[in-house]
């Protein structure tokens, strides 16, 4: 049986700001992870490819606020990060992080 993948641990180098905020960052990652899992059974951020988290920040949070879209898309920007990733997601997101 294999350990269940720690999303804090893989988030560490890349984290900052206050507890609050890293908080937040880990929190919403498992989400985007758990999503994503059940959609494409991509267990781990190594596994995944940008039209995963494209498709999670399209689809998974077409019907939320402009300001909780934005969180995520800082999440998501992170996850690339710590990937060693150089994603840039679509425009309509993009046009909410000004």
């Amino acid at each position: 049986m294999s350990k269940p993948f720690d999303m804090e641990l893989f988030l560490a180098a890349v984290l900052t700001g206050s507890h609050a905020t890293r908080q937040r960052h880990i929190r919403q990652a498992k989400i985007i992870q758990a999503e994503i899992s059940e959609r494409w059974h991509r267990q781990t951020p190594w596994a995944w490819q940008k039209k995963h988290v494209d498709w999670f920040l399209e689809h998974r949070l077409n019907r939320r606020r402009e300001a909780t879209r934005y969180y995520y898309l800082l999440t998501a920007r992170l996850l690339a990060r710590r990937l060693q990733k150089t994603w840039v997601f679509k425009a309509r997101l993009a046009a909410i992080a000004r």
